[in-house]
């Protein structure tokens, strides 16, 4: 039975969440922000933030895999599920919840770029620059977390653990 060590609590992901947001609403003055969820890790974090942001955000969602079932990624990104609006000339801001080798999120910003947004920028709850294969940019940065396999706040393994309020190290 695998055993859940908590590393950062509900009460650090409310505090984050609400300087990133504020960090966010400064960089882009208060312009409109069009929200692209990664799904489906980042639905708890798009939620709590896009209510932290005001109310000039939009909001749409791209479906990746690249992990199955597994606890390493399979380094293969698929669309399973593209946008459903055009990005061009919006400002664009990609919400993701862990960045690990970067592989998803440099796929994302090379397709995204090519759609013609006015900006594109990307948010992210949690990083891991230990397991990064591919340097790739993050302009928004919660939480550095050592490279172990995390569940929580939307974060799964095997569609298991999202609901839990909280950040955790999954150990067998």
């Amino acid at each position: 039975m695998p055993k859940l060590e908590t590393i950062i609590t509900e009460e650090q992901i409310a505090k984050k969440v609400a300087e990133l947001a504020e960090r966010i609403r400064q960089d882009y003055q208060n312009a409109p922000i069009h929200l692209i969820a990664v799904l489906k890790g980042s639905a708890y974090f798009l939620a709590d933030l896009s209510r932290k942001l005001g109310d000039d955000v939009t909001i749409d969602f791209v479906k990746v895999s690249s992990y199955g079932d597994a606890k390493t990624s399979s380094g293969t990104v698929q669309i399973v599920k593209d946008l459903d609006d055009s990005i061009e000339g919006k400002n664009v801001l990609i919400v993701e919840d862990i960045i690990d080798t970067g592989t998803t999120l440099n796929h994302l910003r090379e397709l995204f770029q090519l759609r013609k947004p006015k900006s594109l920028r990307v948010v992210a709850l949690l990083s891991k620059a230990q397991a990064r294969r591919i340097n790739t940019t993050v302009e928004y940065i919660g939480f550095e977390i050592p490279d172990h396999f995390v569940v929580g706040y939307g974060l799964d393994h095997a569609e298991r653990y999202r609901n839990l309020p909280f950040i955790a190290n999954l150990r067998d």
